[in-house]
C-alpha cells in the first residue's frame, strides 16, 4: 500500500463513503432520539453525501486540488438539516488545505486537514454544543495531529483516527442527558464515523458496505457557484450598469487573507452586490459597477484572472421588461412546509414561493437559495418553519442572489404568524422585527404516532400510539387522535390564550377536524377556535395557540 493517497484513490474514497452511508443511513436514523417519522440525521448526511458524490464524480481529472472543490461544492449546495450543513462545513474546511496540495495526500496532510475542518464546523454554528458530530470531528483531529508525527501508513493512520472517533462518539451520552436518557450515542456523530470507514475501506481494499456497531438504538432497548441572472425591473433602479463576475487565481505568494478582506472593501466603494468568497488559493468575485476596469485591476494585484464575465445589465433589463414586464418589488417572502393544505395557507399569506419540505424531508441550502432567486425582490424573508432546516437556510445566503433574512420559525404556526406580520409599507428591518414579535407568542404542538416503543419523556409508549409534542417533548398519549389533540390542547392551554388553530393533515377527514374543533369550541368558550386543511403527511394534526 503507498504511503500516500493519491487524487485516484482521493476520488474513489469518496464516492465509496457516500455509498456505505447510503447503505446504513437507516442504522443513523434508528439513533434519533425522538419516536417520531422524520427525515432523520442519516438521510439528511446520506443526501448531502450523494451531491458531494455526484459534483465529484464529474470532476474531469484525478487533480487532488480539483477533487477537493467539487467535493466541497457540492456538499455546500446539497447540505440538508442541521447535520448536512456542518458535515458541508466540515469538507469545507479539509478542503482549504487539500486544495493546497501540490503532491499526494500524506498523513501530515490529512491530519492538517481534519484540523481545518473540525475548526470551519465550529465556527459554524453560533452555540457549538458538545456531545454532537462537533466533538467527534474534534477528538479525529486531536488524534489525527499527534499520531501524524508518528504514523506515515494512511491506511493505519485513518484506522486509528476512526477508533479515537469511536472512543469519543461512546462518550457522547455523558455530554448530553438527553442522549444518555435514551440510551443512544449521537447520530451524527455516527454518521461521520460511518463516512470515514468508506474512506478506510477504499485505502484498505474491503468491499464492506454494512458498518457493524455495538450502538444501542431506541427502537429495540426499551430506554430511552455565484447565480448571475438579473433581476427584472425598470432601467431606474440599475444604478451600476455591469454586473462583474470573474475567479482570482494563483494568488501571488505575498497576498494575505487580509488583501482579500481589503478587496472586497474597495469593490463596495465602486458598486453593489459585491460577493467575494474563498481563499489564498481560490476566489470567486462577483459585484455591479459602472467600473468594471477598477475592479479587474484591484483583482490582478491579488493574482491572475480566470473565467472573467462583464454583462451589461441595462441591455438585460431593456430585454427582460420586454420579454416578461414584471417589475421588481422591494420585498419577498419563501416559506418550507409540506402539504398542499400549508402551500396554499402560505400563498395566500402572499408569500411568494414555497420549498418542499419540513419533518420528513428537509430541503437543502441550494433548494433555498433557488427558490429565492426566483422571486422578483430584492430582499426575500425566509421562513424555515423547523429548527433542523434553520442552518440549511442561513447557509443559502452565500449562494443565493437575493438578500435573504432568515426569520427563525421553528414550526408552521410559527411561520404562519410571521408571514401574517409582514407589512408591505413597513421597511425590511421594521418587518423583521414584526415578524420574531409575532412568532414569540405562539405556541406550537403536533399530533403524529410513535413509530417504536421506548421509554421517554415519563411516557412508555409502543409502536403505533398516538402522541402529542409541543416544544419541549411528548406530554399525551393514547389511542384516540381526538383525545391525545385534546390533551395536548389542554397541556398547552393559558390564560392568555384566545385563539386555537388546528391544520389537520392528510389522513385526517375534513368532518373530523371539524368535530375536534366543536368540541375544543365548548370547552374553551372564550377561545376561538378555527381549523384549515394543511395536508402534512404522517402529523394529523400541527395545533397552534395564540
Amino acid at each position: 500500500m503507498s504511503a500516500t493517497i493519491t487524487g485516484a484513490t482521493w476520488r474513489k474514497m469518496i464516492i465509496n463513503a457516500a455509498s456505505v452511508l447510503d447503505q446504513n443511513k437507516a442504522r443513523v436514523d434508528s439513533l434519533n432520539v425522538f419516536p417520531v417519522p422524520d427525515g432523520d440525521t442519516g438521510t439528511n448526511m446520506s443526501l448531502t453525501m450523494q451531491s458531494a458524490s455526484k459534483e465529484v464524480a464529474k470532476c474531469p481529472n484525478n487533480n487532488i486540488v480539483d477533487i477537493s472543490d467539487a467535493l466541497s461544492k457540492g456538499a455546500l449546495r446539497g447540505a440538508r438539516g442541521n447535520s448536512g450543513v456542518i458535515l458541508s462545513q466540515i469538507f469545507r474546511g479539509m478542503a482549504n488545505v487539500f486544495t493546497a496540495v501540490k503532491g499526494d495526500i500524506t498523513t501530515k496532510i490529512f491530519a492538517k486537514a481534519l484540523a481545518s475542518g473540525a475548526d470551519v464546523a465550529y465556527k459554524a454554528v453560533t452555540k457549538p454544543k458538545e456531545g454532537t458530530i462537533l466533538t467527534v470531528i474534534r477528538a479525529m483531529s486531536e488524534h489525527a495531529a499527534a499520531l501524524a508525527k508518528v504514523e506515515n501508513d494512511p491506511v493505519a493512520f485513518l484506522q486509528s483516527v476512526i477508533e479515537a472517533g469511536e472512543a469519543m462518539l461512546q462518550r457522547t451520552p455523558e455530554m448530553l442527558p438527553v442522549l444518555k436518557q435514551a440510551g443512544v450515542v449521537d447520530a451524527g456523530g455516527r454518521g461521520l464515523l460511518v463516512i470515514f470507514t468508506g474512506f478506510h475501506n477504499v485505502l484498505s481494499g474491503k468491499d464492506d458496505v454494512i458498518v457493524e456497531t455495538a450502538d444501542k438504538i431506541a427502537a429495540t432497548d426499551g430506554s430511552f457557484t455565484v447565480p448571475t441572472n438579473i433581476e427584472i425591473s425598470g432601467l431606474e433602479n440599475i444604478q451600476f450598469a455591469y454586473c462583474t463576475e470573474f475567479f482570482i487565481i494563483n494568488l501571488h505568494k505575498k497576498t494575505t487573507e487580509a488583501d482579500i478582506d481589503r478587496f472586497r472593501e474597495k469593490l463596495m466603494t465602486i458598486g453593489d452586490c459585491v460577493l467575494v468568497i474563498g481563499d489564498l488559493a481560490l476566489v470567486k468575485v462577483h459585484v455591479h459597477t459602472n467600473a468594471p476596469g477598477l475592479a479587474l485591476q484591484a483583482a490582478l494585484e491579488l493574482g491572475e484572472l480566470d473565467k472573467l464575465k462583464i454583462e451589461n445589465m441595462l441591455e438585460q433589463s431593456r430585454a427582460m421588461i420586454r420579454a416578461n414586464k414584471v417589475e421588481l418589488k422591494p420585498v419577498g417572502m419563501v416559506s418550507v412546509c409540506a402539504g398542499d393544505g400549508m402551500a396554499t395557507i402560505f400563498k395566500d399569506l402572499l408569500v411568494d414561493k414555497i420549498v418542499s419540505g419540513g419533518q420528513t424531508m428537509n430541503p437543502s441550502a441550494d433548494d433555498i437559495a433557488k427558490a429565492c432567486d426566483e422571486v422578483p425582490a430584492e430582499d426575500v424573508f425566509v421562513f424555515p418553519n423547523n429548527k433542523n432546516i434553520i442552518l440549511a437556510a442561513e447557509q443559502a445566503k452565500e449562494i443565493s442572489k437575493r438578500r435573504l433574512h432568515i426569520i427563525p420559525t421553528v414550526n408552521i404556526p410559527q411561520g404562519v404568524s410571521a408571514a401574517l406580520a409582514f407589512d408591505p409599507e413597513a421597511t425590511v428591518d421594521q418587518n423583521e422585527e414584526n415578524m420574531i414579535d409575532a412568532m414569540s407568542g405562539v405556541r406550537a404542538g403536533q399530533v403524529t404516532y410513535a413509530v417504536r416503543s421506548t421509554v421517554i419523556d415519563k411516557f412508555t409508549l409502543h409502536e403505533g400510539d398516538i402522541i402529542g409534542m409541543d416544544g419541549k417533548g411528548i406530554v399525551a398519549k393514547g389511542e384516540s387522535v381526538d383525545d391525545v389533540t385534546k390533551d395536548l390542547v389542554k397541556s398547552m392551554m393559558g390564560k392568555d390564550i384566545s385563539t386555537i388553530t388546528l391544520y389537520f393533515g392528510s389522513d385526517v377527514k375534513e368532518e373530523q377536524a371539524q368535530n375536534i374543533a366543536d368540541e375544543l369550541a365548548a370547552e374553551y368558550p372564550r377561545c376561538d377556535v378555527d381549523f384549515h386543511f394543511g395536508g402534512q403527511p404522517l402529523y394529523y394534526y400541527i395545533v397552534s395557540l395564540e
